[in-house]
Formats: C-alpha cells, sequence, structure tokens
C-alpha cells in the first residue's frame, strides 16, 4: 500500500465497515440513491473508476451531439426517455465495492453497453416518424426483444430494432419508479392485476402510446410465456405494420419440435424480403454468426474459470452483459468480441495468480435461477457486500450457447433455430421440467454451496415448485433461499423487502453476521 493510501484509508467504506466506524451506505442521503461524494477506493482504482466515468460521460455526450433536437424532442414527448439520465448512477451502484480486476471487468463490461445503448437509441430516434418523416423508417425492421437477431445479420442494408427493449426493459434496470405507471395504465384499460408484471408495462407503454413509430415490417414472438403473446397484441395494433408472428415451442427439448422452429425462421427471413423487397444475404449472415459463435466459445472458457475461487467476474456484470450481447447484440459488433478477450485475459491472469475477489471475503458461492428482479439489477452487488455471497452465474447467462454451422445453410437455420429455442426463460424458467431441474447439475458444475431462487410472485410458470426444489436442495445439501419480487413492479415487494428476506435468512438460519452493518437495514425508497 503506498502512502497516500495508507493516510486515506479511513476514507475508504470497505476499511470503515471492517472497523466498524461506517461502510458502504454510509454516503448516500436517506432514501435516495444520491451519494454525497464519490466512493473512495484507493488512489489507483479511484482514479481508474473516475476515468472510467468519464468515458460513459464521452458515451452520453456524444449520442446527444448526434442528433439534439430529435433528442430533445423526445425527452418531452416520451415518459421513458429523462429515465436514462440516470446511467451513470446504474454503472456506479453496479460497481460499489469493487476494486482491482472485478472493478476493471465490470467497468469494460458496463461501458460496452452503456455506448452501445446510446447507439442503438440513436438510431431508434432518427428513424422514429413521430418527428417528421425519414429516409431510415423504411430501413427499419421492428422485431420482439426475447428473439436473437443474429438470423438478421443476413439483411445489412437493413437496421433491425428490438420493439421493446428502450421504452421498457433497459429502462426498468435504470429507474424502478417508471413500469408501474404503465402496469397502472394497463390495468385501467381492463388488464388482470395478476399479469406477469413486464408483459403489464410491456402493454401499458403501448395503451399510453409510448413506443416510438418505425420500421417497415414486425417480427413478433410468443418468448418467454403466454402473457407476452398478449402484450404483442397490444404492440402490433399500437404500431400498425405487417405482422409475422414467429412462434416456437415451449418444450424444446424434444427433438421432433425442431423442424418447426427452423421452418419459423425461413418463414421469417421470407417475409422480411417480401415487405422490404431486400433479398437475404448469406455471407453476411454468416459473418455475424461468425462473430456469435466466437463469444460463446470464449464464454464457455470463462465457465471453466468460474469453477475456481479466483474468477475476477461474477454477479450482475456477468449475467447483464451476457444477456444484453446474446438478445439484443447477437453478433453485430465486434467491439464486444474484442471486450470479452481482453476480459478473459484477466481472468486467466487472476487463475494463474491465485486471485481472492473482494478481497478474500466471500462466504457463500451462489447460482441464482428464476427470473431476476428487473427494478434491483445491483442484488447481487449487495448480496456481496453485505452478506459475502458471491453470485457466479445467474439462470439467464446459460441461454443458447450452441454454435451456427457457418457454410451449410440449412444446418445454419437449423442451428438458429436451436439457439433461439434457448431464449430468456424459455430454456429454464417456462421451457419443460427437465430444462428447470438444469440448475442442479449447474450448481454442482460451478461448485456452488448456495441456491438463491427467485420467486417472481405473479409468474404463472413457475408457481408449484417451491417443494420440489426445497426437497432436491436438501437431497443435495445445498443451502436454498427464496427471495420474492414482482420483477418490474417494486411497489408489492420493494428492494428493502427482498433484502429483509436475506437478512432474516442469513442470521436466523444460518446464523451469520454481515460484512456491512450499513447494508442490513436501509431505506432506498426514492432512489433511482
Amino acid at each position: 500500500m503506498n502512502i497516500i493510501d495508507k493516510l486515506l484509508e479511513r476514507f475508504d467504506p470497505l476499511v470503515q465497515a471492517e472497523r466498524k466506524t461506517g461502510g458502504l451506505r454510509k454516503r448516500y442521503q436517506d432514501k435516495t440513491g444520491i451519494a454525497k461524494h464519490r466512493e473512495w477506493r484507493g488512489l489507483k482504482d479511484t482514479s481508474y473508476d473516475y476515468y472510467r466515468w468519464l468515458v460513459n460521460v464521452g458515451s452520453l455526450g456524444a449520442f446527444v451531439a448526434k442528433s439534439p433536437v430529435r433528442i430533445t424532442k423526445a425527452m418531452f414527448r416520451y415518459r421513458w426517455m429523462g429515465s436514462y439520465l440516470s446511467t451513470l448512477h446504474f454503472v456506479d451502484r453496479g460497481l460499489e465495492g469493487r476494486r482491482g480486476p472485478e472493478l476493471r471487468v465490470g467497468h469494460m463490461h458496463f461501458h460496452a453497453i452503456v455506448d452501445h445503448v446510446t447507439k442503438g437509441l440513436y438510431e431508434l430516434l432518427r428513424g422514429d416518424e413521430r418527428f417528421g418523416p425519414n429516409k431510415y423508417s423504411d430501413r427499419m425492421v421492428a422485431f420482439d426483444e426475447t428473439m436473437p437477431p443474429v438470423f438478421l445479420g443476413g439483411f445489412p442494408n437493413l437496421i433491425p430494432m428490438p420493439v421493446q427493449t428502450f421504452p421498457e426493459f433497459l429502462i426498468c434496470n435504470l429507474d424502478q419508479h417508471l413500469m408501474p405507471h404503465y402496469i397502472d395504465q394497463v390495468e385501467a384499460y381492463g388488464v388482470p392485476a395478476d399479469v406477469c408484471s413486464r408483459c403489464a408495462a410491456e402493454a401499458g407503454v403501448a395503451t399510453e402510446d409510448d413506443y416510438p413509430i418505425f420500421g417497415k415490417c414486425m417480427i413478433t414472438s410468443n418468448m418467454p410465456c403466454d402473457g407476452s403473446i398478449m402484450t404483442t397484441g397490444f404492440q402490433a395494433r399500437r404500431l400498425g405494420l405487417p405482422t409475422f408472428p414467429l412462434m416456437l415451442p415451449m418444450r424444446h427439448s424434444e427433438e421432433e419440435v425442431h423442424d418447426y422452429s427452423e421452418n419459423q425462421i425461413r418463414e421469417a427471413i421470407e417475409f422480411i424480403e417480401e415487405q422490404t423487397g431486400e433479398e437475404y444475404d448469406w455471407n453476411s449472415f454468416f459473418e455475424r454468426a461468425s462473430v456469435l459463435n466466437q463469444q460463446n466459445a470464449i464464454e464457455l472458457q470463462k465457465w471453466d474459470l468460474f469453477r475456481s475461487p479466483y474468477s475476477c467476474l461474477s454477479g450482475q456484470t456477468q449475467s447483464l452483459y451476457r444477456l444484453f450481447y446474446w438478445a439484443s447484440v447477437s453478433g453485430a459488433s465486434k467491439k464486444f468480441l474484442e471486450i470479452d478477450k481482453k476480459v478473459l485475459e484477466i481472468m486467466e491472469e487472476c487463475y494463474e495468480n491465485k486471485y481472492l475477489p473482494y478481497q478474500g471475503k466471500t462466504r457463500h458461492r451462489a447460482i441464482i435461477w428464476s427470473t431476476a428482479a428487473v427494478f434491483y439489477t445491483d442484488f447481487p452487488t449487495w448480496l456481496q457486500n453485505c452478506w459475502g455471497i458471491n453470485v457466479i452465474i445467474n439462470m439467464d447467462s446459460t441461454m443458447g450457447y450452441n454454435m451456427i454451422d457457418l457454410e451449410d445453410k440449412d444446418k445454419a437455420l437449423r442451428d438458429v433455430a436451436l439457439l433461439s429455442e434457448k431464449s430468456t426463460m424459455r430454456h429454464h424458467a417456462v421451457g419443460g421440467y427437465e430444462n428447470v431441474n438444469m440448475l442442479w447439475e449447474l450448481a454442482e458444475q460451478f461448485n456452488c454451496d448456495m441456491v438463491l431462487f427467485y420467486d417472481q410472485i405473479a409468474c404463472k410458470g413457475m408457481n408449484g415448485v417451491h417443494g420440489i426444489f426445497e426437497d432436491e436442495a436438501r437431497e443435495r445439501d445445498l443451502i436454498f433461499m427464496w427471495v420474492e419480487h414482482d420483477l418490474q413492479d417494486p411497489r408489492t415487494v420493494s428492494r428493502q423487502e427482498m433484502r429483509e428476506q436475506v437478512n432474516e435468512f442469513m442470521r436466523t438460519v444460518l446464523q451469520e453476521e454481515p460484512l456491512d452493518e450499513t447494508l442490513v437495514d436501509f431505506d432506498d425508497s426514492l432512489s433511482w
């Protein structure tokens, strides 16, 4: 430790927590996520953190500079647009308490997301017909965000644009207060209140007429569950585009369904050709599929390192990045591939040096299963900082990772179908008994001693499995903890109530004490 770090270590919240003189929550104003000052992490890590903060500011500034008039109009037109102002706060709370390699790989992942989102949001607003006719809208193909858009890489002259990602899904990660408004609106419209809050929010954005108007045609999906079929109906009627429903089987582990899935992908391609006049370019598709293949190959190499205690990549840093590049980027950006390679190098170096992340304070290795609370993406960060629970991997991280054939067109379409079948939630939460039970295989594979099972209270697909999973965990001598939430509605189960469930379990069942007392009981109801 250098002289400056020694002199200033009393300002380090991790040191304060050890000495019982403070902790990570001490620097925040009550009930908010507003910090009185940035986190002191030592001279080297604080300097790096601030540098990365400036890099993210640069991405946001470049976004505004590209089209200030349209972006200003969007701020006044769309309720969800203003929530993107919390982007920097979102990154900060996701990396709270991190030092060294885990801070670096975290910032690399978060910046990749921030940079890609700002560019995608610019493309969306540039083609939005609400702000006047433009030459871009007819080049855009709207598609359901739960479909990996790698197959759309065969249309290099078109701009694939996920319908729900920017106005609904991403924004809930940033701002916990936005989606309740849309949920209330669709319930006032007549949709029952027991519908999954994500599906309700998507439909609510449509009833509020808060989706941008763009595109030549639209690809909808039945992913991940029956509720999503309802919401695609709202969206299709609101956007008024020629629509192709790309329907994939729920029980996709049965071999006979793959022919149907492959044919659905083929028909979707033909539909886009008919609507846009563009011809499918197989060379362009193979180029994009090659990038995704390389990313999936690196992901599996990361999995090998996850098994050890020396992995510097975990928590939502790992899961959000994996979910984002798989479902949104899907081979479209080589920048993500470059980041994957750099992160893998750092991880391999940590493994060789037997580096223990989080100052060696990890007590439990956990796998998180079922659908995560979108309004509380930094929950895994809190778990590690407060209780020493390191989330090794998340259910959404284990989606389709099969390789796509790069020579045979028919085999390639079959591989895309297999990849698409293993989409968000479908492969695990609502994809049949054998998929849900993959949990136990993965818990053993990653040497986990704990399972944290999200009880998404409005998910019809996972209701009734409590006793089965508790019995299975007991047979395997795994610590098993339930955490209730309502996906995108923090009014039902708040962030604080989610933490209280963990606090009670850790103290009463495991008889453990927290690493940081300031993180045990606090009110963040007014924070982003």
